[in-house]
């Protein structure tokens, strides 16, 4: 297939939008328990809106995790996102927690007992892309559209953007020629402000963190550059909308330029294989392109509940491999066990690792010493490169 000219657009949120107040709460939770018991369990969501948080879900760890430190948990992480509005504030907010025990059917489904391996907390299909699009092989426009608000986030942080806020939204659209992207078409910026600077204050100040990110000569015409297009952005975060765990995935992943799973990530402790085996995809994806086995790989994990070995690990080149899919895909199950026991012992994921990943995107990040994104490590590339032909 010819490659071909086209525009794809792509969006991301910053950690202030609701959604991901409410991502942020979750994974706070996760590690919280985590940080306790790295065997813990922990499926939590969290709603927020005017004053208000609300958390629930199914829980099995320590006891020394109370309601109270759940509680200051979510005001913790409400409070270093740099909610202190009125109508949404880390101390004077009302905080619900409705969290119980993990039901015993699912929990007797997962654990390991005997000859049987632990099982996969949940059935669903799992996906992992990389493509060369980028350095760190992500498509470019959510690469992008993640970037122009992790710097104006890093600015507002230190109190070198007092005029914004924490809740921003970016979508990014690019002209690809002969597959590639080339140069933006259009940008959007809205961003929360104070309310003493207008429209055209507010662009000028968002100008420069989108020049730095684009490429040079990438920044699209004057006429498609739109910075907060309704005109004012005063009220923001959950007190403008409210926000819930989970729902913001196409922002977490690849934004649109490659499928994605059934489940979300946040909220989530690594038995749940929504969040493991699509890291777990995205790492043989990523190692695949790196090894110069394609120009692009996506991968699908497929899981049922209860069973230890995926029913399928699907590899597809999008006709531009240079190696044989399957043989590709025989090679990764030799190289991991896909099982959930063995993607976190591989990857390391019982660790409290996972507030840092509620905002723009879990892929395209870079490994951290603590075992933070693990999951974008390249170190298969060695034993990957002799299967090209």
């Amino acid at each position: 297939m010819a490659p071909r000219n086209y525009l794809f657009t792509s969006e991301s949120v910053s950690e202030g939008h609701p959604d991901k107040v409410c991502d942020r709460i979750s994974d706070s939770v996760v590690d919280l328990y985590l940080a306790a018991d790295p065997l813990a369990r922990v499926a939590v969501e969290t709603l927020a809106t005017t004053n208000r948080i609300v958390m629930a879900g199914e829980v099995r760890g320590p006891a020394s995790i109370t309601p109270d430190r759940l509680e200051q948990a979510a005001r913790d992480a409400v409070r270093d996102i740099g909610y202190e509005q009125d109508g949404f504030h880390w101390k004077k907010a009302v905080v619900d927690v409705y969290v119980h025990a993990q039901s015993i059917d699912i929990a007797q489904g997962v654990d390991a007992a005997g000859n049987k391996d632990e099982g996969a907390g949940d059935q669903g299909i799992m996906f992992g892309y990389a493509c060369r699009e980028t350095d760190v092989l992500m498509p470019a426009p959510i690469y992008f559209a993640h970037n122009i608000l992790r710097a104006m986030s890093v600015a507002r942080r230190a109190g070198k953007e007092p005029k914004l806020g924490p809740d921003a939204k970016s979508q990014v659209t690019l002209q690809y020629e002969n597959g590639k992207p080339v140069r933006a078409t259009s940008v959007v910026v809205s961003t929360q402000h104070s309310p003493d600077v207008d429209q055209d204050d507010v662009r000028e100040i968002v100008r420069p963190y989108v020049m730095k990110v684009l490429p040079s000569g990438w920044m699209c015409p004057e006429s498609e550059f739109y910075v907060n297009p309704t005109g004012r952005f005063v009220i923001g975060g959950p007190d403008g909308d409210a926000g819930l765990t989970g729902r913001k995935i196409i922002v977490d992943t690849y934004g649109g330029a490659a499928p994605h799973g059934g489940g979300a990530f946040s909220g989530k402790d690594p038995s749940k294989v929504d969040r493991s085996a699509a890291y777990a995809a995205r790492y043989l994806a990523k190692n695949v392109v790196a090894a110069s086995l394609a120009d692009r790989c996506t991968i699908q994990l497929a899981y049922a509940i209860g069973v230890s070995k995926p029913l399928s690990v699907y590899v597809d080149f999008q006709n531009t491999g240079r190696a044989d899919e399957d043989k590709v895909s025989r090679k990764l199950q030799d190289l991991v066990d896909l099982s959930p026991r063995g993607i976190r012992q591989h990857l390391a994921l019982n660790r409290p690792i996972y507030a840092r990943t509620a905002a723009y995107g879990h892929f395209g990040r870079t490994s951290e010493p603590d075992g933070g994104f693990s999951w974008e490590r390249t170190d298969l590339v060695a034993e990957l490169r002799g299967l090209a032909a």
